[in-house]
């Protein structure tokens, strides 16, 4: 909100201008610079946007020097150790936890929306069966719109929720069928009689030969790492789900956006780098090598999956997801697999070593989440599908927020102009 007694005064040129000073409920202040360049004639200069509140929101909060993250107010920590996933969806959407027949009513409307219309099997089939999983997810969300054209409309309220359960029952269906799909495995349905994780986990892993029952522990596993990517406030791929929807694209359009950004390795591949530099590692005798090359900074190596670039402090997902990563081993073991057991003794003497714990270059949740997959079965490819599927929730609360803002309007960064100045067009013979 904004507090009229409160502005910033820029002096320019020999004028000065008043800016006001918007207050949030939470975190530092913000100056309102919408009138800038009507009033002063000057844009502000932000790469990346780091310094820059693009919108105001409602659903997540961050505080990267306390290690704080907040859905609606209730800290993760507390979400991921007594709710589940679709409570934590739930919550997201409609701001509110539900009560028990809200969530009853939630889940059976999700858990009816899994199946994938039957002639988008076709789809898959078009790519290569070395397609990247998320070259399949992308394509095939974004496909979604020619196929549920009575979802589309983002000016119906009813539209607008009808896709995003869509998106939610169905993101689980569809990358557990490029998983599928690129092993050379049938296609496995979901079930109407088993929970989310579970169903994903069924999808993944069952085949028709047998029976496949999935333990608890990992499907708890599943569903925390769920939880603790549901939403993680204007990231990059949030940012582009947004930045997409402002144009007034249609819901699946957005959402393969957000994909297609996750996709890259500084966002959404954080997971595969932390357990490729386990790999790199090799063994647990070579890990002081590694921690002697990660504090030198004359060496380029970089050791993946610690520290956090909005965290100061200890990543608050990451307490949670080492829980789980230590259930998951226990259950599994780890004597049959050297990139695990690299990866509890790198864990150990990173957080024995002064010049981490000084410099709070803590574990985070990719090197855990990696762990879990890793131990769970599924391959490097997978890591980046899951969290999307993870995230889809986040970016679909992001969107239906923006769509219900008054204040919205078309994205349209600007720019410091480098190039050349206004020149005449040299004919082709005098050049």
């Amino acid at each position: 909100m904004t507090d009229q007694k409160k502005t910033a005064q820029l002096s320019l040129n020999g004028q000065t201008y008043d800016l006001p000073i918007l207050s949030p409920t939470a975190g530092p202040d913000v100056l309102d610079i919408r009138k800038l360049y009507s009033q002063a004639g000057v844009f502000t200069y932000d790469p990346g946007f780091t310094s820059t509140a693009s919108c105001d929101s409602t659903i997540t909060f961050i505080d990267g020097d306390k290690g704080e993250l907040l859905h609606r107010g209730y800290p993760i920590d507390q979400l991921a150790e007594k709710s589940h996933y679709l409570e934590v969806c739930y919550l997201l959407l409609y701001g509110e936890l539900p009560s028990p027949a809200a969530l009853e009513d939630f889940e059976q409307r999700v858990t009816m929306h899994t199946m994938l219309h039957e002639q988008m099997h076709y789809l898959f089939r078009g790519f290569r069966r070395d397609a990247h999983p998320m070259a399949i997810m992308v394509g095939v969300v974004g496909a979604m719109s020619a196929f549920y054209h009575d979802s589309t409309d983002i000016n119906d309220p009813w539209q607008r929720e009808v896709a995003s359960i869509r998106m939610i029952a169905k993101m689980p269906t569809i990358a557990a069928m490029a998983y599928k799909y690129t092993i050379g495995q049938p296609f496995v349905s979901p079930r109407n009689d088993i929970d989310y994780a579970s169903n994903f986990l069924r999808m993944c892993f069952a085949v028709p030969a047998e029976e496949y029952e999935v333990n608890p522990i990992l499907s708890r596993a599943m569903d925390r790492i769920f939880t603790l990517h549901a939403d993680h406030e204007q990231n990059a791929s949030t940012s582009t789900v947004r930045l997409a929807s402002s144009s007034g694209a249609n819901p699946f359009a957005c959402i393969a956006a957000g994909i297609a950004c996750l996709w890259g390795p500084a966002h959404g591949g954080a997971n595969q780098a932390a357990l490729e530099s386990l790999k790199e590692i090799g063994t647990p005798d070579r890990i002081p090598e590694f921690l002697a090359r990660a504090k030198d900074k004359d060496d380029p190596f970089r050791l993946m999956g610690f520290g956090h670039r909005v965290y100061k402090n200890f990543d608050p997902r990451a307490k949670v997801m080492k829980q789980s990563a230590d259930e998951v081993l226990d259950l599994l073991g780890v004597e049959n697999n050297p990139i695990l057991a690299v990866a509890k003794e790198l864990e150990k003497q990173a957080l024995a070593d002064d010049y981490f714990v000084d410099r709070k270059l803590f574990p985070n949740v990719d090197f855990y989440s990696g762990i879990i997959l890793e131990a769970m079965g599924f391959p490097t490819s997978m890591f980046t599908p899951i969290f999307a599927l993870s995230r889809t929730v986040g970016w679909i609360s992001q969107w239906k927020e923006m769509i219900g803002d008054p204040q919205n309007k078309i994205g349209r960064p600007r720019q410091l102009y480098l190039g050349e100045t206004e020149r005449n067009y040299t004919d082709i013979e005098s050049r």
